[in-house]
């Protein structure tokens, strides 16, 4: 016989494990599975007295409960702002925060919100991913800032809050793919690289623009040796087109680049 709240499950090999789930305000809600009957039963309990009590707050989950942290801070949401969402968010005034987990809690703009109710957030090597139209891309990206952007070069968290990704809050330094301010001969450029196996020095320029645009330059010539990987051009917002073709006419580029040879 279940115990309320648990449906009994097989899986393709044969074995059995349990299925918990609630209903709240017509909501069907599952809140995981387990291998035993009894720790279904429990998540149940737990997710009742959560639901059923306004007292009870997100600071309040116990690392020993069994439903996790995670369907806690749905339920909790769910309760207190009467709006269902599959991803862990808690909506406030103005803001809401997102719980990679209890030590990690993200803090957005009301305006990202049917995005991130939408689209969970996984965390690996340091950068934060959602999976959109079948692809991997950083958040960061939502903001301008290049993939696998480096924080304190590429941009940064003006108030010092790197969990902090409302818009206010963050400042693109380097908007371009492979550029880097140097130092060069004693006077501050700015150095073009691209990777091929190991990073290649495309030159130094005086503006980011120039360097940027010199990135391009080499994938074109790079593209014209062979070369198959797929680079991502650095886009030019408000450089007019006459303006680009005469930097792009003029820049030099490294003779590495220009002899490259594709393995």
């Amino acid at each position: 016989m279940n115990l309320p709240g648990t449906f009994k499950a097989q899986k393709k090999d044969g074995s059995i494990y349990y299925r918990s789930s609630i209903t709240y305000k017509n909501k069907h809600i599952s809140l995981g599975s387990y291998g035993k009957q009894q720790a279904a039963h429990q998540a149940y309990l737990e997710a009742s007295l959560l639901l059923e009590n306004s007292q009870i707050l997100l600071e309040d989950y116990d690392e020993d409960n069994t439903l996790s942290f995670e369907k806690w801070v749905i339920l909790t949401n769910f309760r207190d702002n009467h709006i269902y969402f599959s991803t862990p968010i808690y909506v406030r005034k103005k803001l809401f925060h997102y719980y990679l987990s209890r030590q990690i809690r993200l803090t957005f703009d009301m305006e990202d919100l049917f995005f991130y109710a939408s689209h969970k957030i996984t965390q690996r090597k340091g950068h934060l991913f959602v999976a959109d139209y079948g692809m991997q891309i950083t958040i960061t990206s939502r903001y301008g800032i290049k993939n696998y952007g480096v924080e304190g070069k590429d941009y940064r968290f003006i108030n010092g809050d790197n969990h902090d990704f409302r818009y206010e809050n963050i400042e693109i330094l380097n908007p371009y793919q492979g550029v880097e301010k140097v130092s060069y001969h004693k006077n501050e450029c700015y150095a073009s690289k691209i990777n091929l196996n190991g990073y290649y020095l495309i030159g130094h320029y005086p503006t980011a623009l120039e360097a940027a645009i010199a990135y391009n330059k080499a994938i074109d010539l790079l593209k014209k040796r062979g070369v198959t990987k797929n680079f991502s051009y650095n886009e030019m917002e408000g450089v007019s087109p006459s303006h680009y073709a005469n930097l792009y006419s003029q820049l030099k580029i490294s003779e590495k680049i220009l002899h490259y040879r594709a393995e």
